[in-house]
């Protein structure tokens, strides 16, 4: 190997943060057969066969988002978006669909979009056999734990947990319909394959939240959606409830699942200004989402920025963090030898507004922007053509009809 072609990539000169090495000033990364290949201050450009000038952009892990629906079932009740028209352009290059596909649609869900997606896609299997459809979801006669599991421990790689939502907010108990019933199946299933399980949930006087969080789920496990409105997370007193830090503890992880009806500010400051985070950022994609109050990963970042989070926490809140809580600690950085998922932001200063759920908006700031996406070393995202030479000086194919 020449030292001319050492490195396939070069990005130049950006600032580096990488909460996993603790990297945070400016690096050169060097990329070579799809992985990080080199980090230092200053590589020489002439050992890449490509360089990008990242001066005054951030560049940071690929952004891991792990609560999104991506799986396109032909039910009435699919809301899947596609995975690689909204990653990307938000610098986010690892999704995982959490439990649009139950047991009996994954391998349906596996052929026709993770295998055949750039976004890198896992999958939390939902406890419902069936899936997030409906009715099904409704019926603990759907929800077979040993089926579940097995899934999950068919295909380790891309399936990383068991997901429950969605059951029995408000019609009457019965002996059939438990409260506990799907929290309980699914708590089972995790058990069995040994992974977590993430819950989405509506605490009722039969199965309250602080039990959720203290005595039926385990360390490791997962709850979405925390800042919704329907949970105690602030005491009388407008603090956090002590028991959220009780919780965080034990080892229960906290995600702040964004959603079209998940996120308050007047749950997320309070708690935030408080001393209590979440672990991670997801967004809860969807396409009564996608257009309004989420609309990708980034906006739900600077949200959880402008509360006051400093901005090497929300990344590794988007980062290092997911990676870990599902079981993937090789993704999430920028270490020698890691895939090279790659962000390339802006940090701008101005004003700016945000909003919630409720239809209530928050000013602040600072606001981050993808401008670049990389993804296992190839560059999948880059609008105003960072990596490209302008078009006078553009090389000789650039002059030819190519029919």
């Amino acid at each position: 190997m020449t030292q001319e072609t050492q490195y396939d990539l070069l990005l130049k000169n950006g600032h580096t943060v990488c909460p996993k090495t603790s990297v945070n000033g400016r690096r050169d990364i060097a990329i070579k057969d799809g992985k990080i290949a080199a980090v230092a201050e200053d590589i020489d450009p002439s050992s890449a066969a490509q360089v990008v000038d990242v001066s005054g952009h951030l560049v940071t892990p690929g952004l891991i988002d792990i609560h999104v629906h991506v799986y396109h079932t032909r039910e009435p009740e699919g809301l899947s978006v596609m995975a690689d028209s909204h990653s990307f352009r938000s610098g986010v290059t690892t999704m995982v669909d959490t439990g649009t596909a139950g047991a009996r649609h994954f391998l349906h869900f596996k052929r026709t979009v993770i295998d055949l997606s750039k976004t890198r896609i896992f999958a939390f299997i939902n406890i419902v056999d069936q899936g997030m459809i409906g009715d099904f979801e409704q019926d603990p006669r759907n929800m077979d734990p040993e089926l579940a599991a097995s899934i999950v421990q068919a295909y380790p790689d891309v399936c990383v947990g068991i997901k429950t939502a969605h059951y029995w907010t408000k019609l009457p108990y019965d002996d059939l319909h438990t409260p506990w019933a799907a929290v309980d199946r699914a708590l089972e299933a995790s058990k069995i394959c040994g992974k977590p399980l993430m819950v989405d949930f509506w605490p009722r006087p039969e199965r309250t939240y602080p039990e959720l969080i203290l005595e039926k789920m385990q360390p490791g496990d997962i709850h979405t959606h925390v800042f919704a409105q329907q949970f105690p997370v602030l005491d009388d007193e407008g603090k956090p409830a002590k028991y959220m830090f009780e919780a965080q503890q034990r080892g229960i992880v906290f995600d702040l699942g964004h959603g079209a009806g998940s996120f308050w500010f007047r749950l997320a400051q309070p708690a935030i200004q408080g001393g209590f985070v979440p672990a991670s950022i997801s967004t809860d994609l969807h396409v009564r989402n996608v257009h309004g109050v989420v609309v990708d990963m980034l906006t739900t970042m600077n949200k959880v920025l402008n509360m006051g989070v400093p901005l090497e926490e929300v990344i590794r809140m988007s980062t290092v963090a997911p990676a870990e809580e599902i079981g993937h600690p090789e993704l999430g950085h920028l270490s020698v030898g890691a895939e090279a998922d790659v962000a390339v932001l802006d940090l701008k200063e101005g004003e700016f507004s945000f909003v919630d759920c409720g239809k209530a908006k928050m000013r602040g700031n600072q606001k981050l922007e993808c401008v670049m996406t990389l993804r296992a070393g190839e560059i999948v995202y880059d609008p105003s053509g960072l990596s490209m030479p302008e078009w006078k000086d553009a090389p000789e194919r650039y002059w030819r009809i190519n029919h």
